[in-house]
């Protein structure tokens, strides 16, 4: 009789103790924290139990530490149920697909049993990493396990055939459920629509017995993506409880329709907006290039105060700002993005290094690179082409060689920044050998992007044969920016045949662009050709097409301003006249003699 007495009086206390440790994982914030607790946790013996080992197993999930997860998994004896979901749940919260899929087949050599929440993880992990075999093994593990009319897997299966673009075996597990909650409903029906079969969606949304919000909202989003706005809008007026999701997907939809009349009006009408709002509205106007908009809707974004900014919303700011040169409203952003806790953002960062290097402020982007703690494909691409384009050649060489040592694999964009490098040092030679080792090292096939930057690394060199021969034995068709910088550099070595050639390819390519003709045309005047320059003046005329003028773009008084050639459409042109003309007047009198070389006669 004593040894039960001593268990009643010693498990109370055994489990406040293993409450105190599950609450200190809870709200552990840090891998050093993590290991303090652990050492308490081995102190007292509790590493294999089965209350406290899946909370410990939870927080290497939450901070990224699955490996750290695995190897005290391993070192229990006989894990629970409980502590496989924990550790399937940390591989895919941390896309570690695979991993789970691999851990689930010795899950079927255990003592444990799989239950109805183990296998939607497993059947996600495999449709997430594309193991449609192993899916489809788990699938008949769970129908012999009795899980087969189960809501939670059936719904999983549905979603894993229909990512394989089976879904005449996702509406199999469809039909053999009994009773079929609107989850399954709503399954069966984004299947469809994935597969592109919207119709039929449309037709099982009709016989669904009961829809809620997300179904809704599902096939509205099918009609938007096959860009059927008139659809949409009919089920969305039809839509009863319509939420601030369903605003927003019609705000999105008519924003990637270019439809900016009525993703503004769609915005003005919303009863709730939230951040994934204004991200729309934002979003929107960059998507149709409208910057100067996007800015001034972040300023009343701010001002109105009702919604705190987002990584996605800074990241389309940060891009409006580099389209349009607004260092000052970057600057800014970038101490506002720090100030609400997205300083070392990877997101963030990499539109800040994006943003100064657009801007010009090379030695920033460096700055905001170097601050990274992680840094992914995008970050290196981003400083690589940055530092090429600024002419920071052998600093974008070096951050290359940077980007290989620290174990990040080079893909096509990177490689372009190269080229672009080695073009601006002259370096033909290396130049040949980074595009042979795209190849060879890494197993990027060159698109016609590499092929045009090896063009003009030729001509540039002015090596004019080798490019033409090089662009004769190209594996694509070339198009009309490499034959225009072909014409590029035979401007600058007066090569007039080659010239002649590339204009003509240009015509067939781009028949309406008179830019082509402006080319040839100053070759010819560099000559003294003027008979030639008269031709072409009269061949530009008849294409009917006049070439856009330039347009420079400035930051004032917290606004940006495009101004053009001759332009008159300011409200305070007089003033600005008045003024360029008193500095063209100080810059005359200092010896300032404007180069006009490049003005082609009435062209």
């Amino acid at each position: 009789m004593v040894e039960p007495l001593t268990k009643v009086v010693l498990n109370p206390v055994q489990r406040i103790i293993e409450e105190k440790f599950i609450s200190l994982l809870r709200s552990c914030k840090s891998c050093e924290r993590l290991y303090q607790i652990q050492a308490q946790i081995v102190t007292h013996g509790l590493q294999h139990n089965d209350f406290v080992a899946p909370s410990f197993i939870a927080t290497c999930s939450r901070l990224g530490r699955m490996q750290h997860a695995r190897k005290l998994f391993d070192q229990i004896p006989e894990p629970n149920t409980a502590t496989w979901n924990v550790m399937f749940r940390g591989y895919s919260q941390n896309e570690l697909h695979r991993d789970a899929v691999v851990l689930f087949g010795k899950l079927n050599r255990a003592v444990a049993m799989p239950n109805c929440f183990t296998f939607p993880m497993i059947i996600k992990s495999c449709a997430k990493s594309k193991g449609f075999v192993e899916g489809e093994e788990v699938h008949c593990c769970a129908a012999k396990r009795g899980f087969k009319l189960n809501s939670f897997v059936a719904t999983s299966l549905i979603d894993m055939y229909s990512m394989k673009g089976c879904i005449e075996d996702a509406y199999k597990v469809f039909g053999e459920m009994r009773d079929r909650n609107v989850v399954v409903w709503t399954a069966i029906i984004n299947g469809y629509i994935s597969c592109g079969d919207v119709a039929s969606g449309r037709r099982l949304f009709d016989l669904a017995p009961e829809r809620d919000v997300v179904m809704w909202s599902v096939l509205i989003s099918g009609y938007i993506e096959m860009k059927n706005m008139v659809v949409a809008r009919e089920l969305f007026d039809k839509m009863p409880n319509r939420d601030t999701m369903s605003w927003n997907a019609m705000l999105n939809g008519y924003a990637a329709n270019r439809d900016v009349e009525l993703f503004e009006k769609m915005f003005d009408e919303m009863p709730e907006r939230n951040v994934y709002s204004w991200n729309g509205l934002i979003g929107g106007y960059v998507k149709n290039d409208l910057f100067s908009a996007a800015l001034e809707s972040f300023k009343r974004m701010l001002v109105e105060g009702h919604v705190v900014p987002n990584d996605f919303t800074l990241v389309a700011v940060l891009s409006a700002c580099s389209r349009l040169g607004a260092l000052d409203m970057g600057k800014w952003v970038h101490v506002y993005a720090e100030s609400i806790g997205y300083k070392g953002n990877l997101f963030v960062g990499n539109a800040l290094i994006d943003m100064y290097a657009k801007c010009g402020v090379i030695e920033n982007a460096v700055a905001v690179f170097n601050c990274l703690d992680r840094k992914d494909i995008i970050s290196w691409n981003t400083i690589v082409n940055g530092l090429a384009i600024h002419g920071h050649a052998p600093d974008a060489l070096s951050m290359f060689d940077r980007m290989k040592s620290e174990g990040e694999e080079p893909d096509g964009v990177t490689f372009v920044g190269i080229l672009f490098a080695c073009t601006h040092m002259g370096l033909v030679k290396d130049g040949f050998l980074y595009f042979k080792s795209m190849v060879d090292d890494y197993s990027t096939v060159p698109q016609i992007e590499h092929y045009g930057c090896m063009v003009d690394l030729l001509g540039r060199a002015g090596l004019l044969d080798k490019a033409l021969s090089f662009i004769r034995n190209m594996p694509m068709e070339p198009d009309a920016v490499i034959w225009a910088a072909l014409l590029g550099a035979c401007r600058i070595y007066k090569n007039v045949e080659i010239a002649e050639l590339a204009l003509q390819r240009l015509i067939e390519l781009e028949p309406k662009n008179p830019a082509n003709f402006v080319m040839l045309s100053n070759i010819y005047k560099d000559l003294g050709k003027w008979e030639d320059v008269a031709r072409l003046k009269v061949a530009m005329r008849d294409t009917g097409f006049r070439k856009l003028p330039g347009c420079s773009v400035i930051e004032c008084n917290d606004s940006v301003v495009e101004f053009y050639s001759l332009d008159e459409r300011h409200s305070e042109t007089e003033s600005i006249y008045r003024v360029l003309k008193g500095l063209t007047v100080l810059l005359r009198s200092h010896g300032y003699v404007p180069n006009l070389t490049d003005v082609a006669q009435g062209i």
